[in-house]
């Protein structure tokens, strides 16, 4: 048997024991990692080639440090990110609503749209939008500094610092100059209760940013606020998505009523068939 796969066999195991999601997964992305492969090139790794380092980096991810902070690196959409301590990991979930703001601004009768993400993080909406949508414009909002270094970064590396723009800025009160005039706003706020501490996995708890995690007691604090923001910040017709956290769909849609001019107000779901994020639209005048 290839040792390289032996020795991963046996990080599987000791991932499993330290209660890792998914330690096969986790294993053989960390052997990858170090060796300067993708996953699915690791038989090309030969016996001799074995390096230490796999043990040290299992070790941390034994420890619940996160896989990403430890390879320095995420997969979202077709982007390889920069991530680490002091921003939020993006995750595969919001893809799904990336892919319903994407389609749903491809088929606008718009030229050049305009859409602001709120709460940027690693930029990971912010440029999958920007690759994805030819001719948008994104602005990138975020209020802590150490997580907009991280946006910065992500945004100049993958090349698109031409039509995304970052802001140093709270989501609640930024980008006055565009009211009226956004076609889409999209955001992946806090929604994580404070009392829910203890449920939350330690890769989570320990290791993301609180701003980017907690919300209020019912985790909607933030989400109450962007029902102002996007009435402020959208034309007639323009669309948002927001995401939110199991079972918080429910609550949601009543925070955006017809009486305040929004439409099509309802929850979509992700892969697992649970309510993932919430879509609506401005009415026409």
């Amino acid at each position: 048997m290839n040792f390289l796969l032996d020795e991963v066999a046996r990080a599987t195991l000791r991932l499993a024991e330290a209660g890792v999601d998914s330690p096969r997964t986790d294993a053989e992305e960390l052997a990858a990692f170090v060796h300067g492969v993708r996953r699915g090139e690791l038989h090309q790794v030969a016996d001799a080639d074995f390096d230490a380092l796999y043990w040290e980096c299992v070790a941390r991810r034994a420890a619940r440090e996160p896989l990403q902070h430890i390879t320095g690196r995420a997969y979202f959409r077709y982007l390889e990110l920069a991530v680490g301590p002091g921003v939020f990991t993006p995750r595969p979930e919001t893809e799904i609503m990336v892919d319903w703001a994407i389609e749903t601004l491809r088929a606008m009768d718009v030229a050049d749209p305009v859409v602001v993400d709120l709460g940027t993080g690693s930029g990971a909406i912010a440029i999958s939008i920007a690759q994805e949508v030819p001719r948008s414009r994104v602005h990138a909002v975020e209020l802590d500094p150490g997580a907009l270094a991280w946006a910065e970064r992500n945004i100049d590396a993958t090349g698109h610092g031409e039509r995304v723009t970052a802001h140093h800025a709270d989501m609640r009160t930024a980008l006055a100059e565009l009211d009226g005039r956004v076609d889409m706003v999209v955001s992946n706020p806090p929604y994580v209760p404070t009392g829910q501490a203890g449920t939350v996995p330690p890769e989570v708890r320990d290791h993301d940013p609180a701003p980017a995690l907690w919300a209020g007691a019912d985790g909607l604090d933030l989400i109450r606020g962007l029902e102002a923001v996007g009435r402020r910040l959208l034309r007639p017709g323009g669309a948002m998505a927001i995401e939110h956290g199991d079972g918080q769909g429910i609550d949601i849609p009543p925070l955006f009523p017809e009486e305040r001019g929004w439409r099509d107000v309802r929850n979509r779901k992700d892969l697992a068939r649970r309510d993932r994020f919430v879509a609506m639209r401005r009415a026409d005048d």
